[in-house]
């Protein structure tokens, strides 16, 4: 089972406003997002987590969402290349970053595309969707990558979704919460699949961390399924960055 210890994090910008977004569910409130971060933050920190505070990026409004711009395995670090173009210069100074905690850091490079929302790691293997953001190229480079540190990485191909893990959450014990298109997928019936229903289907990007699963506010039939397979949960409200298309998963970076 993973145990994680560190958590990187970055403050949300007031340029979240202007930040990427599919859902019409209005502009996020600067000062909501900053109390909704700092709420996040002391939860890693309830699961035992050591959290690094980045400094806000005015330049990228989807900045905080840290997640997507690395990769944190056991053995290395990945910097991505996101599919998004105006969130390509967002991978600058993670390097620096990471430094402070990897000897080895690799790199998805051009014409691959990557982003680290589209990487579900179970155990050694990792899941990798093939979606707008993420391309076959940067995929194959991921899989070679893992592969030279002896993991492994298959894909799964996205039709609807924006990211991978937007319809699926790891939660370790084999356990795995599925929503949409992923109930159909062959690839994930290995394990025991907790259907999140479509009017939740936002609470399918929980996130496990040592034993303790975060959950977004405002949906009782996730957690209920959650609890039940005997779950220590920690209920958070990140309405604001659902606006934006953000998750749970999305604000941190956890190794």
């Amino acid at each position: 089972m993973t145990e994680f210890r560190n958590a990187i994090v970055r403050k949300p910008c007031r340029s979240i406003i202007n930040g990427l977004t599919s859902a019409s569910l209005g502009k996020p409130d600067y000062k909501k997002a900053l109390q909704q971060h700092a709420a996040y933050v002391e939860a890693l920190k309830k699961t035992g987590l050591n959290v690094l505070v980045l400094e806000e990026d005015d330049l990228h409004p989807d900045s905080t969402f840290i997640e997507d711009v690395a990769l944190c395995t056991t053995a290395c670090a990945v910097i991505t290349n996101p599919g998004a173009e105006s969130r390509r210069n967002e991978i600058k100074g993670i390097r620096e970053v990471l430094q402070g905690y990897y000897e080895k850091i690799e790199e998805i490079v051009s014409p691959g595309t990557l982003e680290a929302g589209d990487v579900m790691m179970t155990g050694s293997h990792f899941f990798i969707g093939i979606s707008g953001r993420t391309n076959i190229e940067g995929a194959n480079q991921l899989i070679r990558i893992l592969e030279k540190y002896s993991m492994t990485g298959s894909t799964i191909s996205l039709e609807k979704m924006l990211h991978l893990k937007s319809g699926a959450s790891y939660l370790e014990n084999n356990n795995m919460l599925v929503s949409g298109e992923l109930t159909k997928c062959k690839d994930l019936e290995r394990y025991k699949r907790i259907i999140i229903d479509p009017e939740e289907s936002y609470s399918s990007n929980s996130l496990w961390i040592n034993g303790t699963v975060l959950i977004p506010a405002g949906f009782p039939e996730t957690r209920g399924k959650i609890e039940k397979e005997g779950y220590r949960t920690i209920i958070l409200d990140v309405s604001e960055f659902r606006k934006v298309d953000g998750g749970l998963s999305c604000l941190s970076l956890r190794f």
